[in-house]
């Protein structure tokens, strides 16, 4: 036995249940639905093989297209929202600030509650008859029926996922910028440097590792808000909303088609595969230094 293998072999053992873990409930059902995909099943009996003909229906259904269009618009429109308001109470939440203990421990209550519960909160409140829109149609003469007019109902859903997922990544980037050296901020003040210029020149270089997993955390995120979404328009009005995930649960679970849901479930890991690769390709993650790059 050489020294490699039994240097080798001990973090092998260690590894061991992770991948086990990994294999049994990561891996697995990928490949089961995958062989799904290829039959006809109506979720009860034995699948019946069939091919490629759930993949060659694929292209012809329209609500698959408008559902990716759809499902992107989504990832865009919560990235764009979420990341530079988490960023920026994040740095905020890690100061000294007095209240900011307080402050923090209130906005940190959406993660308390469960996807399915605020949906059904944001559902009353923004109700037409009842709800907060309705008080400001009188003053403004805007729509008060924010989930049934096309043009809104996508704005909507990103304005609950901020509400409810901003707290998660506000407290991923108060974590990591409170381990940036107070040197350098000290080193900045000395030179000159205002609270705006020490924040874009220090913090947001020094958190780029947390920006990248923030980002891909909401872009694979984005994949999976099916309950948001069903519970708040059930992918109205008409088909505005009617993500992907929707998309693939209406048609596993309503119309019994479970071979073609396979197919589109399968679709969507290989798009959020690719955004997340995108992501670490295009930011260059791999090759980054350490976070306390030039604290020594």
């Amino acid at each position: 036995m050489t020294s490699a293998t039994r240097v080798q072999r001990p973090g092998a053992l260690w590894a061991a249940p992770a991948l086990l873990f990994f294999g049994l409930f990561g891996l697995a059902p990928i490949v089961i639905v995958a062989g799904l995909s290829f039959t006809t099943w109506k979720g009860l009996g034995t699948p019946e093989w069939a091919g490629l003909a759930n993949w060659q229906a694929l292209p012809s259904d329209k609500l698959v297209g408008s559902g990716i269009l759809i499902t992107l618009s989504l990832t865009v429109l919560t990235w764009a929202t979420q990341t530079p308001l988490a960023l920026a109470f994040g740095a905020w939440a890690a100061g000294p600030q007095r209240v900011r203990a307080v402050v923090s421990t209130i906005f940190f209550l959406p993660l308390l509650l469960s996807t399915a519960a605020i949906a059904l909160i944001w559902q009353a409140l923004l109700d037409p008859n009842f709800g907060v829109p309705a008080q400001w149609a009188e003053l403004t003469g805007l729509s008060a029926n924010v989930l049934g007019d096309p043009d809104l109902a996508l704005w909507a859903i990103v304005f609950v996922l901020l509400w409810q997922f901003l707290p998660f990544h506000m407290l991923l980037y108060q974590a990591a910028a409170k381990q940036i050296p107070a040197s350098l901020y000290e080193a900045a003040e000395i030179d000159g440097a205002g609270p705006v210029q020490r924040f874009w020149r220090i913090t947001v270089p020094q958190l780029r590792h947390t920006i990248i997993a923030s980002s891909v955390l909401i872009l694979v995120g984005s994949m999976t808000y099916f309950e948001t979404v069903l519970l708040l328009t059930g992918g109205g009005p008409g088909t505005a909303t009617r993500i992907l995930p929707l998309h693939m649960y209406l048609k596993g679970f309503s119309a019994f088609e479970m071979g073609y849901a396979s197919a589109i479930a399968v679709l969507l890991v290989v798009i959020g595969t690719g955004l997340s690769l995108l992501v670490v390709r295009v930011s260059g993650y791999s090759q980054m230094t350490s976070e306390r790059e030039g604290a020594s």
